[in-house]
This record gives structure tokens, sequence and C-alpha cells, in this order.
């Protein structure tokens, strides 16, 4: 065994640790450095050197490094997509206008909606007494029904005959006639503020308002009209009141009715389309259905040529069906949107069972208790 003194004076070995420190003669410890060859201290150090944090170590589970910027001040290559937005999309493709821009293209749509109108109006110049002799007819019967004898209509100033049948009555026809082409003008100047996955909508929305104005046309000449003409011209029956109709006030009358009804049955697709623009949604229409019921009977009561419950409740029924029509064509929307189905299977089955029920009601009224058939309202009368 060594003797202390040995021990002291000996050299620390090669690659030795800091923690055994020299003593001198007098005892006290000695801190000596050694240089090494990495051009570090010769003590430990927890901490990590600045060549370690600066070049981590790379294994073979790690990403491979990103690599350096490019000198010459070139920006890095952009990381590669990890999706695409589809709303970011359809931005792109949206239009851009200026104030002025949307100006001249309102100019453009209303020229060409004019020019459809007035092709039609030329058209319908070629047929105007056939046509007078349709508008006619719900004069005519309401008249007959009521027991005059020979009833007409009366001409009471020169220029009646000219202002409503040759200018009055192609002008109305040329409006539903040029409908569609008005309609897809309506949508033309709309579709480029829309997103390119909402203009797909623009043949359904021009056939489906362009049907149910003629629809609302229809059901007002055949229906409404009819039983309106034949409730006025009734109230004097009784009080010995001989009914002397103006050409002038009966097509104003058939001008308001009609046109009217035509453009309430455009509720559904002020529905679907508002829907369509986030104005509003499905659960919220739902939740004030009553308010809606509300303004549409308000509506029917002024589109109404008569006073009474009966002739409100023709007008103003079609209307809540229609409303809820656009409701639920609302919901398809918001199906699609989300990507989810409509059970149209189960629906169309429960319809079919629906339809086959009214029938055998329809077949047993017939059979057992003496009903039949007619063509007017209610149709089935005993």
């Amino acid at each position: 065994m060594d003797s202390p003194e040995e021990q002291k004076g000996a050299p620390a070995p090669e690659g030795a640790s800091s923690s055994e420190k020299p003593a001198d003669s007098s005892g006290n410890a000695v801190v000596s450095y050694s240089p090494r060859t990495d051009n570090s201290y010769g003590y430990d150090d927890t901490y990590p050197s600045e060549e370690s944090a600066i070049s981590p170590v790379v294994t073979a589970e790690d990403p491979p490094p990103v690599a350096p910027a490019p000198a010459g001040g070139g920006s890095p290559p952009p990381p590669p997509p990890t999706g695409t937005d589809k709303d970011d999309e359809d931005e792109d493709g949206m239009l851009r206008m200026s104030f002025l821009e949307h100006l001249e293209e309102l100019r453009k749509r209303l020229f060409l909606m004019l020019m459809g109108i007035g092709v039609a109006f030329v058209l319908s110049l070629t047929f105007s007494n056939r046509l007078w002799l349709i508008v006619k007819a719900p004069a005519v019967d309401a008249l007959r029904q009521l027991g005059f004898q020979n009833p007409t209509l009366t001409q009471i100033t020169p220029m009646e005959v000219f202002n409503v049948v040759w200018i009055k009555l192609p002008i109305l026809t040329a409006i539903f006639i040029a409908s569609p082409w008005v309609l897809y003008q309506v949508w033309a100047f709309i579709a480029p503020g829309l997103y390119k996955r909402e203009r797909r909508w623009a043949v359904p929305f021009v056939l489906c308002s362009a049907g149910l104005f003629i629809l609302g046309g229809l059901f007002a000449y055949f229906v409404a009209f009819r039983f309106g003409l034949v409730f006025l011209l009734g109230l004097g029956r009784d009080l010995d009141i001989t009914p002397m109709v103006s050409i002038t006030e009966y097509f104003d009358l058939f001008v308001n009715v009609v046109l009217g009804v035509g453009v309430v049955f455009e509720l559904p697709v002020l529905v679907f389309f508002l829907t369509l623009l986030r104005v509003t949604s499905p659960r919220f229409l739902m939740a004030n259905s009553r308010y809606a019921i509300l303004v549409i009977i308000i509506l029917a009561a002024i589109i109404t040529p008569t006073p009474d419950v009966f002739n409100l409740m023709l007008f103003a029924t079609p209307m809540v069906v229609l409303f809820f029509f656009g409701v639920f064509a609302s919901y398809l929307l918001v199906l699609s949107r989300e990507n989810r189905r409509f059970p149209w299977g189960k629906v169309l089955l429960g319809t079919l069972v629906l339809l086959a029920a009214m029938a055998g009601l329809v077949y047993l009224a017939i059979t057992r208790y003496g009903y039949h058939l007619t063509r007017t309202w209610p149709f089935l009368v005993r």
C-alpha cells in the first residue's frame, strides 16, 4: 500500500473525473483543468453543449430533418398540402364586381327580360280573340249558374275592347309565357354571388319557379276566381239586382287574382332560396310556423276578392301547404349539406298506404252510401 504522501503526489490518471481533486503540501485541494480534444472543459456538465444543441442526434424513428433555407434569401419550399377547403375553393370561383359593374349587369338582365316579354307579347297578339274567350269563360259560367239568360259582359267606353283585348290581355299572357326566361335572368344576376356548388341549382330554380307561377295562375283561373265570382255576382240575386259587368272592371279583377295567386305560389321557392343563402333554417321556420300562418291568412284576406270565410280559406289553405312544402325542401337541402339522406322508401310506402285508404273510403261511400263523383267541388255528393 502506498503512503499518503505518494497518493497525494501521484498525478491524476488521464481522463479522470474532475471530482477527484489533488491536494497541495498544505492540505488544500488543488483544482486543475485539463484540456480535452473535444474543446470542452475537464469537469462534467449536465447541460448539453452548444454543438449537441445545434446538431441533435437523428435516429431511424425520427422524421427526416427539414432542409435549410437556400442561400441568397430565398424562401423555403412550402409544406405539402394536407387537405383542401371547399369553401375557399368555392370563394375562388365567385366573381368580384364593382358597384358600377353590378349596375351594368342589372341593366343587361332587365333589357333581356323586356326583350323576352316583348317577343311573347308579339306572339300573343296573333291569338288575342281566342284568349279573350278563355278569360271571359269564368264570368259567363258564374252568371249561368246564377240563372241569368244569355250572360255577357258589357262595353261601356269605346276604348275598352282595344285596351283590354289587344293590350292588357297580351301583356298578361306574355308574362306567363316568358316567365321561365325572366326567372332565368333573375338567377343569372344573382349567380355570381353564389358558391360553385350552389350554382348547380340553376335549372331546378328556373323550372320550379316557372312551374309554380303557372300552377298558381291555373289554380286561380279554375278554382279561386270562379268561386269568387259566383259569390260576388250572387249577392244581389235576391234583391232584384241585375249584374252588368264591365269588361274593364272584370279584367282588372282577373289580373289581380291570377297574378296575385301566381306570385303567392312562389312561396316554396322563396323559403328554399332563403335557406340556400343561410338567411333562415328549417328549424327556425318550424319554430315560428304559427306566425307564418298568421301572415299567410292576412295576405290571403288581401288577395281574396270576397270577405267571406269560405273564399278566404280557399286561398289560405294552398298557401299554408306551399309554406310547409318549402320548409320540407329546405330540410332536404340541409340534409344534403350534412351528407345525410332522407328515407324516401318509408315515405313513399306511407304515402301509398294513405292513398289506398282514401281510395277505399271513396269506394265505400259510392257503393254503400249512395254518393257519386262530380266535376265541381266538393266532387263527392249524395
